[in-house]
C-alpha cells in the first residue's frame, strides 16, 4: 500500500483529480488531493507549504509516500521532496525544471513552442495556431467531464510563480518516474521524451491519452501509477 499525494496542475485544484483518486482507493491506496493557492502574489514557497500541509500525518505513516505531479506541478514537487521525506515522485505530462530557472523561462530554454507546432503540423493540424483551451486540453476529454471541468470556474497559477528561479541545486535524490500520454498536444511525446532524458537521465512511460490524462483515462493512469514499484533515482 501507498499513500499517493496528488498534485495538481495549472489549474490548481484538487478537483482535477476526482476521478483517479476513487481508482487508486479501489487498489487499497491511501488518496490525497492538493488544492493549490488561488493567490496571485503566491510563490514557489507558498505552493510548497500547501502541499506540505496536505499531506499533513501521511509522512508518519509506514507504507510508502508518493508525489503525483500533472504539469506545472513539476516545478512544486521536487521542492516538497527537499522539505520533507517522500519516498518516490510520478511526474504526469509534467514541466521538468533546471536549476535557476523560472517558470517562465522554461518554454523559451525547452523549445515547447517549435515542439507543439511540430507536433501539430504532423497531425495535420494549424502549427501557427494559437493556444486553445479545447482543442489543446480537452480534445480527448468525455464531453460531460469536459462541461463539469469549465462549470468549475476561472482558476490557476500566480504571475508571482513564473517569476521565482528554481531554487534547487539538482533534482532530489528520491526515485522519480515519467509517465506521458502520447496524444498530448500541449507537451509532445517527442518533446517530453528528450526533456526527460537530458534534464532527468530517465526514459519516459509511455500511455494513450493527452495532457488531461486524470480527466481523460483516469483508470488507465491509476494502474499505470500503480504498476511499478520505485525504483533506482534520476
Amino acid at each position: 500500500m501507498a499513500t499517493y499525494v496528488l498534485i495538481p496542475g495549472a489549474d490548481g485544484r484538487a478537483w482535477y483529480w476526482h476521478l483517479v483518486v476513487p481508482e487508486l482507493r479501489g487498489r487499497g491506496h491511501e488518496v490525497v488531493a492538493v488544492d493549490l493557492p488561488q493567490d496571485n502574489s503566491a510563490g514557489l514557497a507558498e505552493y510548497t507549504d500547501a502541499v506540505v500541509r496536505a499531506i499533513g500525518d501521511g509522512r508518519e505513516r509506514a507504507d510508502d509516500l508518493v508525489l503525483v505531479a500533472q504539469s506545472l506541478a513539476g516545478f512544486i514537487a521536487p521542492l516538497v521532496c527537499d522539505s520533507t521525506p517522500v519516498d518516490g515522485l510520478v511526474l504526469v505530462n509534467a514541466m521538468v525544471p533546471a536549476p535557476g530557472e523560472t517558470a517562465g523561462e522554461w518554454w523559451a530554454n525547452t523549445g515547447q513552442a517549435g515542439a507543439r507546432a511540430a507536433f501539430a503540423a504532423r497531425q495535420g493540424r494549424d502549427p501557427d495556431a494559437d493556444f486553445d483551451l479545447l482543442a489543446d486540453f480537452f480534445h480527448d476529454v468525455p464531453q460531460d467531464v469536459t462541461e463539469e471541468a469549465l462549470a468549475q470556474g476561472e482558476a490557476g497559477p500566480s504571475e508571482a510563480l513564473f517569476g521565482q528561479p528554481w531554487p534547487l541545486g539538482g533534482w532530489p535524490d528520491v526515485p522519480t518516474r515519467f509517465l506521458q500520454g502520447r496524444e498530448d498536444r500541449f507537451f509532445p511525446l517527442d518533446f517530453q521524451r528528450r526533456i526527460a532524458q537530458e534534464r532527468l537521465g530517465i526514459a519516459v512511460e509511455e500511455m494513450p491519452g493527452g495532457h488531461l490524462l486524470a480527466l481523460s483515462r483516469p483508470r488507465e493512469l491509476a494502474e499505470l501509477i500503480c504498476r511499478q514499484p520505485l525504483a533506482g533515482s534520476p
